[in-house]
């Protein structure tokens, strides 16, 4: 290990002029503490020597932001970046579904499984709610919280894994409902959308030049126009303007279902303006 002179030289000599050799030494001389703090992190199913790797990367990052000038020691200041690098590795790694986005989350992934055992909560499946409630105010989070990233840390598991052993309710794929509609239900909602626009552009055509304005003002607009604003444009007043609307509007009601009478249906909902 450096003494505190030299460590601070070295990391002058790094900082100010790039000097790599000054660099590697202050690396070198701290790769015990990166493999230290990776042993920590073995109950994870990740390999040592991958997350050693990560540690030494962590030290890298601490290095090119660490001040000596502050008058702290290197090793105090890159604990910090050796935990991140190996902590953010193993939430990429663990499971192919992101576990932590929160920092509530990252906290429950670390130290989850050291509560559980604190209050001897050694069984599979879900906590009790009093075992909930006792996690949750020790590590200052929500019960909820707890108990989705409890089942999370069950594990991935195969969609084709049965769901129960005697196989007779089959697999766990059986049970899973696309929400989403089939292939055959777009196309005829699409082509339901192009009828009812061509019904629509058919039906404006029926009105004169101040009703179509109007009626585009008012129904059309992604932000309609106010009677105030329309009264003002066309000089009649407000009232004026919403009889036009109203009588656009019975006109255009009526072209439609006249377009939608005349032209047949892909489908038989019914469309109503």
């Amino acid at each position: 290990m450096l003494e505190r002179d030299k460590e601070y030289e070295l990391a002058r000599r790094w900082r100010e002029l790039g000097d790599r050799d000054a660099a590697d030494q202050i690396v070198t001389s701290h790769l015990r503490l990166a493999a230290k703090i990776a042993k920590g992190y073995r109950g994870y199913g990740l390999p040592l020597s991958e997350i050693i790797a990560e540690g030494n990367v962590g030290l890298m990052q601490a290095l090119n932001r660490f001040e000596p000038e502050k008058g702290f020691r290197f090793a105090t200041y890159a604990i910090w970046w050796i935990r991140a690098c190996i902590q953010d590795y193993i939430l990429r790694s663990w499971s192919i579904v992101k576990i932590g986005t929160t920092t509530n989350q990252k906290k429950l992934f670390f130290k989850l499984r050291t509560a559980k055992s604190k209050i001897a909560a050694f069984e599979s499946g879900d906590l009790h709610p009093d075992q909930v409630a006792s996690i949750a105010k020790d590590l200052a989070v929500p019960d909820h919280d707890v108990v989705e990233m409890n089942r999370r840390l069950g594990g991935d598991k195969s969609i084709n894994a049965p769901v129960r052993d005697d196989g007779e309710a089959g697999e766990w794929q059986d049970h899973l409902v696309d929400q989403s509609p089939s292939p055959e239900s777009i196309v005829v909602e699409q082509d339901e959308k192009e009828r009812r626009l061509k019904a629509l552009v058919a039906a404006i055509d029926v009105l004169d030049d101040r009703e179509r304005r109007i009626f585009e003002a008012r129904q059309l607009a992604d932000e309609p126009q106010t009677l105030e604003d329309l009264a003002e444009r066309f000089k009649v007043s407000r009232e004026r303007i919403r009889q036009i609307e109203v009588r656009a509007f019975e006109k255009v009601r009526k072209a439609v279902k006249n377009f939608i009478a005349r032209t047949p249906a892909t489908t038989q909902g019914a469309w109503s303006t």
